[in-house]
């Protein structure tokens, strides 16, 4: 088959023809090894931390076993960038090529993606790259040690943001404000009657100093980079730059399902358009697709180990067949995961798909056990939920400093592992400079507090 660039233009002529509407797409073929880092980092130029080095070994193990594989690697901004493994095979890069097209059009029409998009900016490769050479810098003035005890801290909290606050937001206010009382009070105009001369304060005293937090606050790297007793200026930029890069990473965790799905759906879609292809290309693409999407839950597997490209795919594909093209576009532009998989993972589908959970002898008839459709919604986006992180909050700063942080139980559905707790905390404590506490449950339901000051640490 000849090169895969050739037919680029045509691929994205096509797309566009098909009403895909995104931002230029920039293309680049990188060898196998970069695009596990790609994987890894999260991002072509990253922060370095040992914690990157751990998960690079994983996802390696992980390809070496054959368990998982890299086809291309992808950006939204604008451009965009996508990353193409080197391995591929020119027919694989043909599909790749359209799956990265319907990324494009997601990531620029999404709102998640959009309102990312407009606070981060649309150069975050460029701005990752600068946060590194920023923090290489810091390495150099005060030392390894000290930028790895910041880093430690801040990327044990990169999933505890707030996306709901804008990313520049303000301190608190410093003071309470003022109690007045209503102008059409009668007692206030009685007392206004008096004359400047009797009259005297009502609330007296001077302002009020507003607690800190003056709500129980979940942007816990916001929160620490703004209020640490004792937190440098390098210290407190490096918080804000792992938090700039969350509020980046945030839109892909939350849209996985969708945004794998449509980008499957119109690689497929475009494949069966692209007339201009050759045929055994089209074949080969084909077979590639069929392996892309293809479930990964059988027997007694349950939802959680479903392919999300097969799940959105199959989602997309049901929507656009009952409610036409344009529906599929509003959905995709204003949902989440979910959104899509609450309003349109029936139950038709997720028996079609065999998600819930059958019985019967290995080589025997197989029954469903269980048709509980919410309790299959809940299970599919319980990981989504928090950005995949417990909720905890920040819930007051003590007169000595120390700062307690709650946990809530509830809504989670489970306590803290004391030991993984008890080490986040220690992480934060060479920060804040201050005992740090977090009020959780035992595995018995038990109030307990995990604790840990400064002179505890070795």
């Amino acid at each position: 088959m000849e090169d895969w660039r050739v037919h680029i233009s045509r691929i994205e002529q096509l797309a566009r023809s098909q009403g895909l509407k995104y931002h230029p797409v920039e293309f680049e073929v990188v060898p196998e090894s970069f695009m596990t880092e790609i994987a890894i980092y999260g991002l072509p130029v990253r922060m370095p931390h040992w914690s990157f080095g751990v998960r690079y070994i994983y996802q390696l193990i992980q390809h070496r076993m054959g368990l998982s594989r890299l086809f291309e690697v992808v950006f939204p901004g604008n451009p965009g960038r996508a990353y193409l493994a080197k391995s591929n095979s020119a027919a694989e890069n043909v599909l790749v090529t359209a799956h990265v097209l319907g990324h494009a059009d997601f990531s620029t029409n999404n709102i998640l993606f959009r309102r990312s998009q407009e606070q981060v900016g649309e150069h975050i490769v460029e701005q990752a790259a600068a946060h590194a050479r920023q923090i290489g810098m810091a390495i150099e003035e005060h030392g390894i040690e000290r930028v790895e005890q910041v880093l430690d801290a801040a990327l044990a909290l990169e999933q505890h943001i707030d996306v709901d606050q804008p990313l520049r937001r303000p301190r608190y206010p410093d003071y309470l404000p003022e109690r007045t009382l209503p102008v059409d009070d009668e007692f206030a105009k009685r007392y206004a009657a008096l004359g400047p001369d009797t009259a005297r304060p009502i609330w007296g005293g001077p302002p009020k100093r507003a607690p800190i937090p003056p709500h129980p606050e979940k942007d816990l790297l916001w929160f620490i980079a703004q209020y640490a007793p004792e937190l440098e200026p390098w210290e407190r930029d490096i918080f804000l730059a792992v938090r700039e890069e969350s509020f980046y990473f945030y839109p892909v965790f939350a849209c996985q399902i969708m945004n794998e799905g449509w980008a499957s759906y119109w690689h497929a879609r475009l494949l069966r358009e692209a007339d201009f292809l050759p045929q055994d290309a089209y074949v080969d693409a084909i077979k590639c697709h069929s392996d892309v999407v293809r479930p990964t839950a059988s027997g007694d597997n349950v939802a959680l180990a479903t392919n999300p490209y097969h799940l959105g795919f199959t989602i997309w594909e049901d929507i656009v067949e009952n409610h036409g093209i344009d529906y599929a576009r509003r959905v995709m532009a204003q949902d989440d995961d979910f959104a899509f998989v609450r309003n349109h993972l029936t139950l038709d589908l997720a028996t079609k798909l065999k998600l819930f959970r059958y019985k019967g002898p290995p080589n025997g008839m197989l029954t469903v056990q269980e048709m509980d459709l919410p309790a299959l919604h809940d299970a599919l986006l319980a990981p989504k939920y928090g950005f995949g992180a417990p909720t905890v909050t920040a819930a007051h700063v003590r007169v000595d400093g120390k700062l307690e942080l709650v946990h809530d139980h509830v809504t989670d559905g489970r306590g803290l592992d004391p030991d993984k707790g008890r080490k986040v905390l220690e992480y934060i404590v060479r920060v804040w400079r201050r005992p740090v506490s977090v009020t959780t449950v035992d595995n018995e339901g038990r109030t307990i507090e995990l604790s840990v000051a400064p002179n505890a640490l070795s």
